[in-house]
């Protein structure tokens, strides 16, 4: 039995802006993960900033010395979500080129669901940064913000959930 061209098509395009969009998230969870633009504040008339594994003063960086458990944890859920986002990402791509070593295996469902995992993590890793920051700066200092690596974080939350919901569309 075959599917209609039409229908074909439909299911592509799907499967096609999944695949874009994890793409896309992937890239921005790695940029966001690396770079040490996730706050921004100001200490003794100069800018600082920090990230998840150094912070900043103007001229040099250092890497964080003390074991922060949020840190550690936003850290390792950044790090899985974008291990669930590639290999969703390879698989996608075997179904969309119809790899048939799997005959019996759905890839995009499970393309879909690691999408999906992976916006989940990096939504934890997201949630439990803005909730340490906000009560640990937000009481003790005045003058911070959080940069654009945090917002590229939260991009790619919306990047891996809609490559799910194209994904899981074109079953």
């Amino acid at each position: 039995m075959s599917i209609p061209f039409s229908c074909r098509c439909r299911m592509y395009s799907f499967m096609g802006g999944g695949l874009f969009c994890a793409g896309v998230g992937n890239i921005l969870l790695i940029v966001s993960t690396a770079t040490d633009y996730w706050m921004q504040y100001r200490q003794s008339s100069n800018y600082m900033h920090q990230g998840l594994w150094r912070y900043c003063t103007p001229g040099k960086c250092f890497p964080h010395n003390d074991s922060f458990a949020h840190l550690d944890a936003t850290r390792a859920f950044m790090i899985l979500s974008l291990l669930a986002c590639f290999i969703g990402i390879i698989i996608g791509i075997m179904a969309f080129i119809h790899y048939s070593s799997f005959d019996r295996f759905d890839k995009t469902f499970a393309a879909g669901i690691l999408f999906f995992i992976s916006c989940f993590l990096v939504f934890l890793a997201m949630a439990v940064y803005t909730g340490v920051t906000i009560n640990y700066y937000g009481k003790r200092y005045g003058n911070w913000r959080f940069s654009w690596s945090y917002i590229i974080g939260w991009v790619s939350v919306v990047l891996t959930f809609f490559s799910g919901k194209h994904t899981a569309e074109s079953m």
